[in-house]
């Protein structure tokens, strides 16, 4: 094992890239409309790339004939599209699914207006072990996937009529078992093309704070960075920084004149005052717009334009979290990159579906386990006010699998924290930042606190507003908490094992405390209800998610059933236990108890599982053995009290239950209708029932939305449900539907949330799992869209979505 960290010495005064926003079908030319009104120009690389699911010699070469590859759209994911084989390299952790190496090439047309520009190439993420050319030009290797970055072309480039610019993309995840979990293949999220001036604003550089906030008034700090990449002097250079928010804009000042050197850079920062403030929060989650304008003399030179909320938080050793000036939980889930069926190139869409879903229950944070998210993500958080710990490694030096990031982390973990912290800093959801999940260095103390000490110096140096964090893994057998490695952080976190974290707190009562990861047990949410100074807990796992199958028994498992929802967003009982506890509106809900939870493990990777865990909650009032029995129903509110009927007749009114546990009937059972009232104040507030099934005769279509718009955004789940003659859900049906689409429109995806189906996601067929499949649509265009259900056996069911043309993006982000 080394003891010396070369990459202690990385320099780290580099420029590096940032990312991109929600754009769709209408990218393109949002972008070039946006380029046209100002010196910077963003031109989407999204389209039409040609791909081949293999290695090929000298694929970088431009006269390189790649006439008989397929044409695909980025983000892309190939691993996806399976097939899942228990014999691929992936394994269990990455659910099966196929691995190697890719190929993408795209012709890049310039003008001649371009030639005397600087042209960058910018990749909001590839996947993984990148390595990029232009004109068979090496520009560089990456092998972190989830870490953004960007090459610049000038020097390499034709321009002109009948010129051609190949843009060639290696990614390689061949070596394999590289992940715990599945992390998919390919150039997965949004590219594009940025031209700029040879005076111009550092890529990532400008950043916002609000160091005084009151109702009031607010002061906003922006600061950014000037290059001058000419040969020349730049004379008269001018900045200007304007704010844009709910109530208006505040228009920037041009400062003082002043010369930037031949190939020299300056920084400058201006405090703007901001009268009556709107607040970022979790229920206002208001946004503005900073402008950093560039000019010399009257010429404009460029633009920068970075979104930002005004709001203040801060952890606090005694009382635990704060966000402007109200204390409460942080109430958190964890979410890996990809999205089911999607794969890990997921449309914006389709992340805003999950989000909404845990936040109906309750969730008010997420933790991007184990790897930072696309900006896409962040942009979402930050419009629906949901709170992020922003992750960066599941191992350092240390690896879990033979090919995983260790390898790497000597030579490119500063760069890449850095870069992490520069492109994701303006986020208002970002509220912590970590630097890695159970790290299995930690039981050499010398080299951890090394380790860390150079990563928390990054994180600071980067970005001084916010905390830095870790998962701690098994912390009292590393000693953590005695030689010194947990006090190296600003908010000292934990994953399981609550009582050894609140033991760590009242062993030093300045310790700032956090659960980074914890099971769905009521214990574990009762240790953080009842204990001020614990701040908050991430649930393992907010969504279900693909590999990691050994934790649930392995093949013929792809998945790992560990969410609070299914990966289609569909509600485990589980998940409403949560919102009784979570949720702030009244709310109720009843399921069938079969049999005692099994208990799940609190020591990953050092405690043994059952090898699977079997179902023990139904929502559902169709036993497999409708004879006559007891059943045993619980009840989930949050609600002064519950009252239970079954086909009309009460069954009993019961009291919340100060200790969390779940209200209990047992219940003779009869077919028909079990119905639940929540009441506060004696009044009923909150309904929930469970409905006898007969036989599958029909499919239930329905649309989440009626409208939409042909973009990124703008995908909708369609849920199919197989159905009674009453229109009863049959909860054990797994009747094979196929769904077709007439209109402007595609199917992306198809999915039911069942991790033993090994049917391809991106074919219209789909087995029901407990009575149901999804299908996710895209809109192609404006017009209405109809998509219908059918099964052998069972009626056919349709829906219509009325798509709309998408309006220019409001903001663009270039780096």
């Amino acid at each position: 094992m080394p003891t010396s960290l070369p990459f202690l010495s990385l320099p780290l005064r580099k420029r590096f890239p940032v990312s991109s926003f929600v754009a769709g079908l209408l990218f393109a030319c949002a972008l070039s409309a946006t380029a046209q009104n100002s010196a910077r120009q963003v031109r989407s690389l999204d389209a039409q790339w040609k791909f081949l699911a293999e290695d090929a010699k000298k694929a970088e070469a431009p006269d390189f004939n790649d006439s008989g590859w397929k044409t695909v759209d980025a983000p892309h994911d190939w691993s996806i599209a399976g097939p899942v084989d228990k014999a691929n390299t992936t394994g269990q952790g990455g659910g099966y699914f196929p691995n190697g190496v890719g190929w993408y090439r795209k012709d890049i047309a310039l003008t001649e207006a371009d030639a005397h520009k600087h042209v960058y190439v910018v990749f909001d993420g590839v996947m993984a072990n990148s390595d990029v050319w232009i004109n068979g030009a090496h520009l560089g290797k990456r092998p972190n996937g989830t870490v953004s970055f960007f090459y610049e072309l000038t020097g390499h480039l034709q321009f002109g009529a009948g010129a051609h610019n190949i843009l060639a993309v290696r990614c390689d995840n061949a070596q394999q078992p590289a992940s715990r979990w599945y992390e998919g293949a390919g150039i997965y999220r949004h590219v594009r093309l940025v031209v700029t001036g040879d005076l111009h604003i550092e890529p990532w550089s400008t950043v916002v704070t609000t160091p005084k906030i009151s109702p009031a008034s607010a002061t906003v700090h922006v600061e950014t960075t000037i290059v001058n990449d000419s040969d020349k002097p730049a004379t008269k250079v001018q900045v200007s920084f304007a704010l844009a928010g709910p109530a208006g804009k505040i228009p920037g000042d041009w400062g003082a004149p002043r010369d930037i050197p031949a190939k020299g850079m300056v920084t400058i920062g201006r405090d703007i005052p901001v009268a009556n403030p709107a607040i970022w929060d979790l229920d206002h989650p208001a946004m503005y717009t900073a402008t950093a304008s560039v000019r010399t003399g009257a010429a404009a030179a460029d633009t920068d334009e970075v979104p930002f909320g005004i709001r203040e938080f801060h952890f606090d050793a005694a009382t635990g979290f704060w966000l402007n000036g109200k204390n409460f939980k942080l109430k958190g889930a964890a979410m890996h990159i990809e999205a089911g069926g999607v794969g890990i190139a997921v449309p914006a869409g389709v992340y805003e579906h999950r989000l909404l879903a845990l936040k109906a229950l309750g969730v008010n944070a997420i933790r991007t386990a184990h790897n930072p998210p696309s900006p896409d993500f962040l942009d979402l958080c930050d419009k629906l006010g949901l709170l992020v710990m922003d992750e960066m490694f599941d191992q350092w030096t240390v690896g879990k699998n033979p090919f995983d990031y260790h390898l790497f982390f000597q030579q490119w973990a500063l760069r890449d924290t850095r870069d992490t912290v520069r492109r994701d800093r303006n986020h208002p959801s970002i509220i912590l930042w970590s630097a890695g999940n159970e790290i299995h260095d930690t039981p050499q103390a010398a080299l951890a606190n090394k380790i860390l000490t150079s990563l928390v110096q990054v994180f600071h140096e980067n970005d001084p507003s916010r905390p830095v964090t870790q998962g701690l893994f098994r912390p009292n057998a590393s000693h953590d908490y005695d030689n010194g490695l947990a006090d190296l952080l600003d908010v000292v976190g934990q994953n399981y094992r609550e009582q050894e974290i609140l033991a760590a707190h009242a062993q030093k009562p300045t310790r700032k405390i956090l659960g980074t990861e914890n099971t769905h047990d009521r214990n574990q949410w009762i240790a953080l209800r009842d204990n001020p100074p614990y701040s908050g807990q991430f649930l393992w796992t907010g969504i279900d998610y693909l590999g990691e199958a050994g934790e649930a028994g392995g093949w013929p498992l792809i998945g790992n059933g560990s969410g609070l929802l299914d990966r289609t967003g569909y509600p485990r009982a589980r998940a409403f236990e949560r919102e009784s506890w979570w949720g702030t509106t009244p709310n109720v809900h009843i399921a069938r108890r079969v049999a005692p939870t099994e208990r799940t493990s609190v020591d990953p990777g050092y405690e043994t599982a059952p090898a699977r865990f079997k179902q023990s909650l139904f929502l559902d009032w169709t036993p497999e053995k409708p004879g006559d029995h007891v059943e045993t129903v619980e009840g989930y509110t949050n609600c002064e009290e519950a009252e239970l009927f079954l086909n009309g007749k009460s069954l009993g009114r019961q009291k919340l239950h100060p200790d969390a546990t779940p209200l209990s009937w047992k219940v003779p059972y009869a077919p028909g209708s079990l119905k639940v009232v929540g009441y506060v104040g004696g009044k009923g507030v909150a309904t929930d029932e469970l409905l006898t099934a007969g036989k599958a005769t029909k499919l239930h279509l329905t649309a989440e939305h009626a409208k939409t718009t042909a973009d990124d955004s703008g995908v909708i789940y369609i849920y199919a449900e197989v159905a009674d003659d009453a229109g009863t859900m049959v909860p054990d049906a797994t009747n094979l539907i196929h769904f077709a689409v007439t209109g402007p429109g595609a199917i992306v995806a198809v999915d039911s949330g069942s991790n033993a189906d090994h049917d391809s996601f991106q074919k219209p067929d789909r087995h029901a799992y407990e009575g149901r499949a999804v299908a996710i649509l895209r809109a192609t265009g404006p017009g209405a869209i109809t998509v219908t259900a059918s099964s052998p056996g069972l009626a056919t069911a349709t829906t219509t979505v009325q798509a709309a043309a998408p309006a220019p993006p409001a903001f663009v982000r270039s780096f």
